[in-house]
């Protein structure tokens, strides 16, 4: 983006079974203490929640040979951002919600968020054209009408959350959402990583790389999810607008010319007794007006640009496609493994989320139950980052991207260790810390590694 998003990433338990790491939902069990700072009822049919989200971020200096415009600063700094959010909705029958959010941002990303394919602060939203300092006024980020067409009579136990009121859902069903919301919501989910108010902080850990999914500056679009769920798998599909410029703000309610399809298809197989497993295999298609980087070049090199400008060969209605695979195993009642592997056709500009055209992710996390510490969590993270031959040649030539640009480039893959522990203060109030290591940030050998230290305060009201 990006962006992004503050919100987004909640790890909401959604499709099929019920997710009952209670930590992340923001649920208390019967043996656990409550994870909100106040109660909310299961059989209201009105539902008002909240959160807060400090993010404290800083690095000492590092070596660089060069910077350039779009360079992480490699002299010591720090930055603090924040998040915070109103979450709202009605049931308005057994079978029909709607559901309003509003949100605040505020503060400043390290580096103005640039510099890092995967960037170290999920909740930086950098707004085009205002600098660093991120907007402090409040914005609607969610506004959806939800329906569920039962397919069978049977029922299924579901934890409420601020994406999904119902308490019972049909075993066999269809959803159907339109409004506005983020992409991130409902496609890509990983119990192991997804959420980051209370798990890793990357970018590119928290969501695939290359999954250039369809957003504003914040991470947000509207559009419409159909959801097809059964026992043991399910399968969603939807079609959501893009922005009309790479990394815009404005989207493009044109959808003969601009928009993005996701299909993604779910797997819920019984490999470990006991052990919950999902399986996922994403895809995605996005129509907007994006430049070709290999054209860029041919006019750089035949003296029409100074510098290669992706710019001067956006074309409206150009097609950038990609694949994602996503997968999280239990495998002890404190232990669970997640895995990521992405890619784009890498031809045409990143355009919404970040400049990434292959990743690979391995993740963990493990409880604190054995120092009897249950709602505690540490994880560990490993992220592989790569781009295309034709980006990497765009951006050692000095050409910019919306994120990258160093004036030069020794291409090597960006890879991200990050390490978190979560420690649960009172009720809804967790506090965690975070380290990232990073080599050759923005895939660039000249310039790194980068280590970036991180404090979290983070309040479920």
């Amino acid at each position: 983006m990006l962006l992004l998003l503050g919100l987004g990433s909640m790890a909401f338990a959604q499709a099929g079974e019920p997710d009952n790491s209670n930590a992340e939902n923001g649920s208390a069990t019967e043996n656990s203490p409550p994870v909100t700072i106040f109660p909310h009822s299961e059989t209201s049919r009105f539902w008002v929640s909240g959160q807060v989200n400090f993010i404290f971020q800083a690095h000492p200096g590092f070596p660089a040979a060069y910077s350039g415009p779009n360079s992480f600063l490699n002299t010591g700094e720090h930055a603090l951002t924040r998040v915070l959010t109103l979450y709202t909705g009605v049931q308005l029958t057994r079978r029909d919600e709607l559901l309003f959010d509003l949100e605040e941002s505020g503060g400043s990303a390290l580096s103005n968020a640039l510099g890092l394919a995967g960037f170290t602060d999920l909740d930086a939203v950098r707004v085009p054209g205002e600098g660093s300092p991120l907007s402090e006024n409040p914005y609607m980020a969610r506004v959806m009408y939800h329906h569920i067409f039962a397919l069978s009579h049977e029922e299924i136990t579901a934890e409420r959350n601020p994406l999904s009121l119902f308490t019972k859902l049909p075993a066999r069903r269809l959803e159907f959402r339109i409004g506005k919301f983020s992409v991130a919501d409902f496609f890509d989910q990983n119990s192991v990583g997804s959420d980051s108010h209370l798990q890793f902080m990357n970018w590119t850990v928290d969501n695939n790389g290359a999954y250039d999914y369809a957003a504003n500056t914040r991470g947000y679009t509207y559009g419409a999810i159909f959801d097809f769920e059964a026992r043991d798998w399910g399968v969603r599909f939807g079609e959501m607008l893009m922005p009309k410029v790479a990394n815009g703000d404005q989207l493009d309610a044109d959808l003969a010319r601009a928009r993005a399809e996701n299909i993604e298809f779910e797997s819920r197989p019984t490999l470990l007794k006991d052990r919950k497993t999902v399986l996922r295999a994403l895809s995605y298609v996005n129509h907007a007006n994006m430049g070709d980087y290999e054209g860029s070049i041919e006019r750089f090199l035949g003296g029409i640009d100074p510098t290669p400008n992706i710019f001067s060969t956006r074309q409206q209605g150009t097609i950038k496609y990609g694949f994602g695979l996503n997968g999280e195993q239990e495998l002890t009642r404190d232990l669970r493994l997640g895995a990521r592997l992405g890619w784009n056709e890498g031809q045409h500009e990143s355009f919404v989320y970040t400049e990434v055209n292959s990743t690979l992710e391995l993740c963990a996390d493990y409880t604190g139950r054995r120092w009897k510490r249950s709602l505690d969590k540490m994880g560990l993270a490993f992220v592989s980052n790569g781009i295309s031959k034709a980006h990497q040649e765009y951006l050692q030539l000095g050409g910019l991207g919306f994120l990258l640009g160093d004036g030069n480039l020794n291409y090597g893959r960006e890879t991200i260790f990050e390490y978190y522990y979560t420690a649960h203060v009172w009720r809804g109030i967790f506090g965690s810390f975070d380290v990232q290591h990073i080599n050759n940030p923005g895939y660039n050998r000249d310039r790194g590694p980068i280590t970036v230290t991180s404090l979290r305060l983070h309040i479920d009201l």
